[in-house]
């Protein structure tokens, strides 16, 4: 039975490809899930993509997952910089996560420099557009063998 990897995406996430291109890119959310499903595949992992605007919704999110899937990929956005209750909610689970940021953080203003999620993330892959997803999934597929 394959191993299942819940892609968890926060705030904004779900106007990918049509806010500020320049910096996220042109590839939306549905495009991102279609190749994470078929780079899935082909690992021998089952892969479920969700997105929320709500903090809340989130720590549900993480919440179930513990009960449901072997690794989570996570991409907090804004949330990535303010949320103890995503943290504490990751902390929960005891699989592997890895944290995904489309941009470079490190090079845009300096409240995003701190993350809050790499406290317990297992990796952090940042700057690399939405490729940073399909390289989570590598190392998720290598993590769980």
């Amino acid at each position: 039975m394959a191993k299942t990897i819940h892609i968890l995406n926060g705030p904004n996430l779900n106007l990918l490809g049509k806010r500020q291109p320049e910096i996220y890119g042109a590839d939306t959310l549905a495009d991102v899930e279609a190749t994470c499903a078929k780079l899935g595949r082909e690992l021998g992992l089952e892969v479920a993509l969700s997105q929320s605007n709500h903090e809340g919704e989130i720590v549900e999110m993480i919440h179930a997952a513990r009960e449901k899937v072997e690794g989570i990929i996570i991409n907090p956005a804004a949330y990535t910089h303010t949320s103890v209750a995503i943290l504490d909610a990751l902390n929960t689970f005891e699989g592997p996560v890895i944290e995904v940021h489309i941009s470079n953080v490190h090079r845009r203003e300096s409240f995003r420099h701190h993350s809050y999620v790499s406290l317990r993330a297992d990796g952090v892959i940042a700057g690399l557009g939405v490729e940073g997803y399909q390289l989570a999934l590598r190392r998720m597929a290598t993590l769980l063998a």
